[in-house]
């Protein structure tokens, strides 16, 4: 598969989105593992998890202990995979979402990520989500100890400004390697904080880059040009959408979710899609 750079890491173009095999409505166990096979099995190796990426309150890491076991449990030589996982985000149980973005808590959240991951070192660790109640520059400043104590390879951070991806470089001296911001045909918001990653060379992942759980079956109605362009090539309209996102930039990695093997293995055929400038024009418009 086509691969990109996180930091000083050659990933492929297309990675994958771990969160509903853990959240509301998640698969049993054996379709979730069978479809992190697949996507391992199709080229796959980056792996998006958080901490937060669970159901119920008394399973925090359900996500990461999932792909830990998953890639226990997979034929081929996982070591080449770069599994990021993420912190500052609670999950109550009431199906709710809130922040701590406390350096301590951090820290704390971290550590547990790397045990539950079964890893001396987590490949990518993500701030989740700015705290509103703690200063930006303090939750950074976590993970720029994280780094220094090898707790952590490589630092992004998640859902973040512009101005907020020029203060979490500054604060971890430039390490910054990735943003992982919401984006898809229908969420064009954060183009802004894809195109200054261009620019200064860290990479965007865009989060749901299919519209989300519940609007990604609609993508080719909802999004008539994405349907026009897939019939064109006999192709998905989410093949469409993840190909016109890795053609805005090189920095682009879409970490699309998945639940179902037959989801990942079309998302991934988006990597060898090649649209031409007309398609790309009419796409964006």
């Amino acid at each position: 598969m086509q691969q990109r750079t996180i930091g000083d890491t050659a990933v492929s173009a297309i990675g994958l989105g771990g969160m509903p095999m853990s959240i509301e409505g998640r698969p049993d166990e054996a379709r979730s593992v069978a479809t992190i096979h697949a996507a391992l099995d199709a080229g796959v190796t980056l792996i998006d998890t958080a901490d937060a990426y669970h159901r119920d309150a008394d399973e925090v890491g359900h996500n990461e202990e999932l792909i830990a076991r998953a890639l226990r449990s997979w034929g081929g030589d996982a070591s080449g995979v770069l599994v990021a996982t993420k912190g500052g985000h609670l999950r109550p149980g009431d199906g709710s979402w809130t922040q701590d973005g406390r350096p301590e808590h951090l820290k704390a959240a971290a550590k547990e990520s790397a045990r539950r991951l079964g890893v001396e070192a987590i490949g990518l660790y993500q701030f989740h989500r700015p705290d509103p109640a703690v200063p930006y520059a303090e939750s950074v400043g976590a993970l720029a100890e994280l780094l220094d104590e090898g707790v952590v390879r490589q630092a992004g951070i998640s859902n973040a400004s512009v101005a907020q991806i020029d203060e979490a470089n500054e604060v971890l001296g430039g390490r910054l390697v990735s943003v992982q911001n919401q984006f898809s045909p229908a969420f064009r918001s954060s183009l802004a904080e894809l195109e200054h990653c261009a620019a200064i060379g860290v990479a965007f992942l865009p989060w749901s880059p299919l519209g989300g759980i519940s609007r990604a079956g609609d993508l080719g109605s909802t999004h008539a040009a994405f349907g026009r362009v897939a019939e064109r090539h006999g192709v998905s309209p989410h093949q469409v959408a993840l190909a016109w996102e890795l053609a805005l930039a090189p920095v682009v990695v879409p970490i699309p979710g998945a639940s179902r093997p037959a989801s990942i293995t079309d998302s991934v055929r988006a990597a060898e899609l090649t649209l031409t400038a007309d398609e790309l024009a009419e796409l964006s418009a």
